[in-house]
């Protein structure tokens, strides 16, 4: 029987401000990294096999192509995309070696503009793939099956495959903050202009 299948990847920035990165065409912050690892079992006690994953990829890559390559922040025990929860789309996607990367915009929607602040501030979160599938119990590895179905990608709190580091997109030379409070201002600010549509400036 299908159900969700959840897979949770680490993304841990590098100590780099997402301001001072690269941007995308629209202007919006991007991140890449490891999205899903092939033939390793995983910290949920699965194994996705790699012509799986290569399958799922290259469907997926039609979503990626027509912009709408949608996650969220956080992600539901369901099989659907919540708009009013969005934070992030996926631009590329590609193989090194038995990872699959990606290349992921952040959005400036409430949740996305929740995930930047994170990130900014070097909170490691989790890049999770939420698929639909069923198992195969082998030897204490629960092998996914050929009926597996890539849904999206969401970034979570909870990791559970190891080894996988995202780290912002960056173009030019770090600068670092003088004034500590600065940064916490910011998020606040950034906060209360995204939720209330009310902007208080400096």
């Amino acid at each position: 029987m299908k159900k969700v299948l959840v897979e949770t990847q680490i993304f841990k920035p590098k100590g780099v401000l997402l301001s001072e990165g690269k941007m995308s065409d629209r202007g919006n912050p991007m991140v890449e990294g490891i999205l899903a690892t092939a033939e390793v079992k995983n910290g949920n006690g699965r194994y996705y096999p790699k012509e799986l994953w290569d399958r799922e990829i290259d469907k997926y890559m039609q979503s990626v192509k027509e912009n709408r390559a949608l996650g969220e922040l956080d992600h539901p025990e369901s099989s659907v995309i919540n708009l009013k929860n969005v934070s992030h789309n996926i631009k590329d996607m590609w193989w090194d070696g038995d990872a699959v990367m990606g290349k992921i915009e952040i959005l400036p929607t409430p949740s996305g503009n929740i995930l930047k602040a994170l990130i900014e501030n070097n909170i490691t979160v989790g890049v999770s793939s939420r698929g639909m599938g069923s198992l195969e119990d082998r030897n204490g590895v629960l092998e996914v099956q050929n009926d597996f179905e890539l849904l999206c990608w969401d970034f979570v709190s909870t990791p559970s495959n190891p080894g996988s580091y995202m780290s912002v997109i960056k173009e030019g030379i770090e600068i670092p903050h003088t004034n500590p409070y600065n940064k916490v201002n910011n998020i606040i600010r950034e906060i209360l202009c995204a939720n209330t549509c009310t902007c208080y400036l400096d």
